[in-house]
């Protein structure tokens, strides 16, 4: 692997000629400073907080720096990078913070500031930094081809030039020397997901602007610091947050730790989900590391419960969800595909489902952990988003394995079900939303089918409420539908199934939900993504994001089998549109989640 150096040592130069030595050589009487020092500030640094190779901070030289602003000139055609920088991030890093560098290039950094220094202070109005930064150094599994993936911009409106977007993707396969862990104390749990990181930001020219090399905080041998990484948020303070195995995080996007933390020890297997609360908590799907089960076995949970946690790790409140939901509703589970049951796909598998004797013989036995079956110790509920309404205090959880999105309260009484009422008993049943056209008129459903245009989410990921359209009543609701069982079937032929981004509309008090707008069904199987993906809500240009992450893989028909890793779609449409205004295609890569960037908010926070 390429070896990073603090100091920009191959070319760090100014645009103005400096009268003075490179180096500034004390006298004996005086501290000796050795290191190069161009332009008018202090010594450039490279990768500062060693997880970000494609940063660097401008050191402020011993002055007094305001009133910042950072450009990265462009390469031709390329996508410029600008931005301020409050006086708060220049006195945290010391200086400049440099972000969005190009690999393996002579970069132009221009700065604007103030410098002071024993009251004196100068403008500098316009100053040029000749800064190169590494080649792309990122270790990946043998298997891997080329720098984690190459992009291909297939539509770009002219308003979305300016987007920034966060790649989270999944390792093709574990590395070489990923520890092979299973607990088996008490039985189940999701550990040997162990796959490494693949974490950039690309600009809209389709190069890669940042990307993390994670091997100060990653080691796949040591089970407390390995795992995927999931779930990645940009918080309002611009920084960071995701968690990975048995740890959550926080960084900001130079990569300095505001935390990096083991779960609680009542906690474990944090995977897909750690959102930002607006009281300034954090939700974090996690499982129980010990439940008593009513048969008296003891056994650790899989993907079944929320954790809220302060800033400081305190556990706030949990939701146990094999509580407070039926953990033996198996009627999703019977009609899953078995070849890509999320994390776990195996194309030896596909296109088989289990039967009710299947998952009967299997609620008899002692087999317990990341399978697909019911009851507390498999994976009957599988939860792969959270989010948290602040109107009535409640948060809103995608259950994969129920194809259902919930909403529960403090009170961990459940609120509504956005699903098909297949199934569903008791008082559950009547939290079930009764789909309704634009006009309110109820909808006719069937057998989980419903006529027209409304379709329920199946396999579904990211049930996010949609903030700056939603209030205490309405309830806006963007959904990614992977499909997979939709209808509570398989299709006669693999080929037939499609994936789509949704967005509902919920009236709370009536107990209805009307869908507003879909894109995906019209690209058909091409855009389907069995697993993964994403679909949100950006308020600064009024669009909805979405990743299908695990799109445009090639498979034997006869056999199932993938032939090709996926090739996934990137979109952005205006609210409403039918056609995306920005469209980039990923190749060679299984995706999980992507999301646009704002770089001004991580680094012009007041």
């Amino acid at each position: 692997m390429f070896k990073k150096s603090l100091i920009a040592g191959a070319i760090v130069t100014a645009t103005f000629a400096f009268a003075s030595s490179a180096f500034a050589i004390g006298g004996a009487s005086g501290p000796k400073v050795t290191y190069p020092v161009k332009g008018k500030l202090g010594a450039v640094i490279m990768n500062p907080y060693k997880i970000a190779p494609l940063t660097a901070v401008i050191r402020n030289g011993g002055y007094v720096v305001t009133d910042v602003s950072v450009r990265i000139v462009p390469k031709e055609n390329g996508q410029e990078i600008a931005y301020k920088v409050s006086d708060k991030q220049v006195r945290t890093h010391g200086g400049i913070p440099v972000f969005g560098l190009y690999p393996d290039y002579v970069n132009s950094v221009e700065v604007s500031y103030t410098r002071t220094n024993h009251g004196k202070s100068e403008r500098v109005e316009k100053e040029v930094y000749k800064i190169y930064a590494q080649p792309f150094s990122l270790e990946q599994p043998g298997s891997a081809v080329g720098p984690l993936f190459k992009a291909t911009v297939k539509k770009l409106d002219p308003e979305f030039k300016d987007r920034l977007i966060l790649i989270n993707n999944l390792a093709a396969d574990p590395a070489a020397n990923a520890s092979r862990v299973v607990w088996n104390n008490p039985m189940g749990g999701a550990l040997e997901w162990n796959y490494g990181a693949q974490n950039a930001i690309i600009d809209t020219t389709g190069e890669i602007r940042w990307y993390m090399d994670p091997d100060a905080i990653y080691d796949a041998t040591n089970i407390y610091k390995a795992g995927i990484m999931m779930g990645f948020r940009q918080n309002e303070d611009g920084a960071l947050s995701w968690g990975y195995g048995q740890r959550y995080a926080k960084y900001d996007l130079m990569g300095r730790e505001i935390f990096n933390r083991r779960l609680p020890d009542g906690y474990n297997d944090f995977s897909h989900a750690m959102d930002a609360m607006q009281n300034g908590n954090f939700l974090l799907r996690v499982a129980s590391s010990d439940v008593l089960r009513g048969d008296g076995k003891h056994v650790r949970t899989v993907r079944d419960v929320i954790i809220e946690v302060s800033p400081t790790g305190e556990v706030v409140d949990e939701w146990r969800l094999f509580d407070i939901l039926d953990p033996y509703r198996d009627d999703v589970l019977k009609v899953l595909d078995q070849g890509a049951v999320c994390l776990n796909i195996d194309a030896s598998q596909a296109g088989k489902t289990l039967s009710a004797e299947d998952l009967a013989k299997m609620d008899e036995s002692d087999r317990f952990g990341d399978i697909v079956g019911s009851g507390p110790g498999r994976n009957w509920a599988h939860i792969n988003s959270v989010d948290y309404d602040p109107t009535d205090d409640s948060i809103i959880i995608s259950s994969r394995h129920q194809s259902a999105v919930i909403k529960i309260g403090r009170d961990k009484k459940v609120k509504w079900i956005m699903g098909s009422p297949q199934g569903w008993k008791g008082d559950f049943a009547k939290k079930v939303l009764t789909p309704v056209d634009k006009n309110g008129k109820k909808i006719k459903c069937e057998n989980s089918k419903c006529e027209g245009t409304f379709d329920w989410t199946w396999t579904q990921h990211t049930g996010w409420r949609i903030d700056s359209k939603s209030d205490k009543n309405v309830f806006y609701l963007s959904v990614f539908d992977n499909g997979d069982a939709r209808g509570m079937e398989q299709p006669a032929i693999p080929s037939m199934k499609y994936s789509r981004a949704v967005v509902y509309k919920i009236d709370q008090k009536k107990m209805t939900v009307q869908q507003v707008w879909e894109y995906g069904k019209e690209r058909g199987h091409e855009w389907y993504s069995p697993v993964t993906s994403l679909t949100e809500y950006h308020k600064d240009k009024d669009s909805i994001f979405v990743y299908s992450a695990t799109a445009g893989a090639t498979y034997n028909l006869q056999s199932g089998a993938f032939e090709s890793a996926p090739n996934p779609f990137i979109e952005e449409f205006k609210w409403g549109a039918k056609e995306p205004s920005l469209e980039i295609q990923l190749h060679n890569v299984s995706g999980y989640q992507a999301m646009p960037i704002d770089v001004n908010k991580a680094f012009n926070t007041k």
